[in-house]
């Protein structure tokens, strides 16, 4: 028996490439009739940065900023992401609708991309991929590639178009 999609899990940092990922989530929902999660984290700071920032600011103050800016933060990002999506349907109206929700989380990109998948009953992932250079890669990894390697749900990479 074929896969039948319900729930797609489309996962964006908001660059260029995350729209042509985008792009192809929308045609797997119009071609299964599926619903579509757009998601975006925010990433945790870097430890050591974090450390050198509360430092500079003062005791207290970081964590007093970011308690009153990040849902004025979250909801900016959600508006820019459904923005983003009607301009991307303008021509297809129709498959607006297949857009169950936009969600801004803020953590490991990972591990909360593939809590969401399960939270949301995802039957695939769809991602783009940087190609970022081959150190940067070797080292670090791709959140895209973490995922693939981890999650249990099936992983569409969009690679970065020529």
């Amino acid at each position: 028996m074929l896969p039948n999609y319900k729930n797609i899990l489309i996962t964006t940092d908001l660059t260029p490439n995350s729209e042509h990922a985008f792009k192809h989530a929308v045609i797997l929902a119009r071609q299964s009739k599926a619903k579509i999660h757009l998601l975006h984290i925010v990433p945790e700071i870097d430890a050591g940065f974090r450390s050198y920032v509360a430092s500079v600011m003062g005791e207290g103050t970081l964590e007093k900023f970011e308690s009153q800016h990040e849902e004025e933060a979250r909801a900016e990002i959600k508006q820019e992401l459904e923005t983003f999506a009607r301009e991307e349907l303008a021509d297809h109206p129709e498959d607006f609708k297949n857009l169950a929700n936009i969600e801004v989380l803020h953590g490991h990109p990972v591990s909360e991309i593939l809590e969401a998948a399960d939270r949301l009953e995802a039957d695939v992932i769809v991602m783009g991929t940087h190609g970022k250079g081959a150190i940067a890669h070797t080292f670090l990894g791709s959140v895209a590639e973490k995922v693939l390697r981890r999650s249990r749900r099936p992983v569409f990479v969009v690679p970065l178009p020529d």
